[in-house]
This record gives C-alpha cells, structure tokens and sequence, in this order.
C-alpha cells in the first residue's frame, strides 16, 4: 500500500461510535474544536511521517455501551492493523483506560504509564482516536504537548478523529512558549529535528 493509507485505516477508527462524548455541542470548547477542525481544513496537513521509525503508543478510553460486543479487542485490530502498514513502525504498546469520559491526566492510569514510558524513550508517537480521551480540559492537553515535544527525543500525539499532530510545523510557535514549563526546562528543539517526523 501507498504510505499515505495508513492515515485512511486508522480514520476507521474515529468511525466507531462511542458515548460520553465530553465536549457536547453548545460547549465554548466544542465551538472552539470545532473552529480549529474548519482551519485545519485550509492549510496544509501534516501527519506522523511513515518513513519515520516511530515507536507507537496507543491510546484507548473504553466504555463498553457501544453497539460492538467486541468493541475493545475490535479497536485493538484496527489501531494493530493500522500501524502493521507501515514497516518503519513499532508498536510499542496499546494502553486502556476505562470511562465513558475522561478523567484528569493524573486518575487515568495507563495514560500517566504512557506518559512515563515516554519519558523512559520507549514511546516517540502517541496515537488515540480523539482529543477528549484524553482530558477533558484543554489546558491539561495543551501542556502535555509542550513536555513532550520539549523532550531532547520529541514526542508527538496524533488525533485521529481531528486529524491535530502535535509536532506540525503549524503548532511550532505554541510549541515553543515557555509559559507552561517549571523553571529551569529547555524549550522545544529546533524544528529542523521535528522536520523528518512529518508527512504531509
């Protein structure tokens, strides 16, 4: 297959219907995902390069009202199938956590072992089906991006559902601001290292 197919495999992914949506749709930050989906529509679309040799994490949030019996091992097989398309890849592990909505980072178990085998240089790509498995308070997401990408190895999250790569050159100049970091932290690399990550 051609490389980009690995991105319209795992857009079946963000086709599974889930309940516990955090965001709902009168929300200011659905209103405001959703203005960010409509400009990510206009520019240029950078995704997790294929050729790149990414250690891949998965995350899942499960909740087991859905209309598939076998809704977690099925979501398993697609994010596996998903990342067997492109060679460069490992798959370093798939991390559950259970909940129809998302908890703070820090009650979510396998999330907060994600992030750690991260920093243990395990993890390089994080790969979940949306932004509100995750957190559900923006602020909390946003700073996690900015720790990982400040890594001396950056560390990228991939949404699936919408289509936000943390290391895109577009979120570069968020990237760099040092206004969340403690005292002492470096910012993030130069972006002729994030370069060879991307694809597009």
């Amino acid at each position: 297959m051609d490389e980009p197919d690995v991105f319209a495999k795992l857009e079946e992914v963000s086709a599974i219907t889930q309940y516990g949506e955090v965001f709902g749709d009168n929300t200011e930050k659905a209103k405001q995902l959703a203005a960010h989906k409509a400009w990510l529509q206009i520019v240029r679309k950078e995704r997790p390069s294929p050729s790149f040799p990414y250690k891949v994490g998965v995350y899942i949030r499960y909740y087991n009202q859905t209309k598939y019996d076998n809704y977690l091992t099925y979501h398993k097989k697609l994010f596996t199938d998903s990342i067997a398309l492109c060679p460069k890849w490992t798959l370093a592990g798939i991390y559950v956590d259970r909940g129809a909505t998302a908890p703070r980072m820090e009650n979510a178990e396998n999330w907060s072992r994600l992030l750690t085998d991260c920093m243990d240089g395990k993890i390089d790509l994080i790969i979940t089906q949306k932004i509100s498995n995750v957190s559900s308070d923006p602020s909390e997401i946003a700073f996690c991006a900015r720790m990982l990408a400040a890594q001396d190895h950056p560390i990228g999250i991939y949404f699936i559902s919408e289509e936000v790569f943390t290391l895109s050159s577009y979120y570069m100049e968020d990237l760099h601001d040092t206004g969340f970091f403690p005292r002492g932290w470096d910012s993030l690399k130069d972006n002729a290292q994030i370069g060879g990550m991307l694809h597009d």
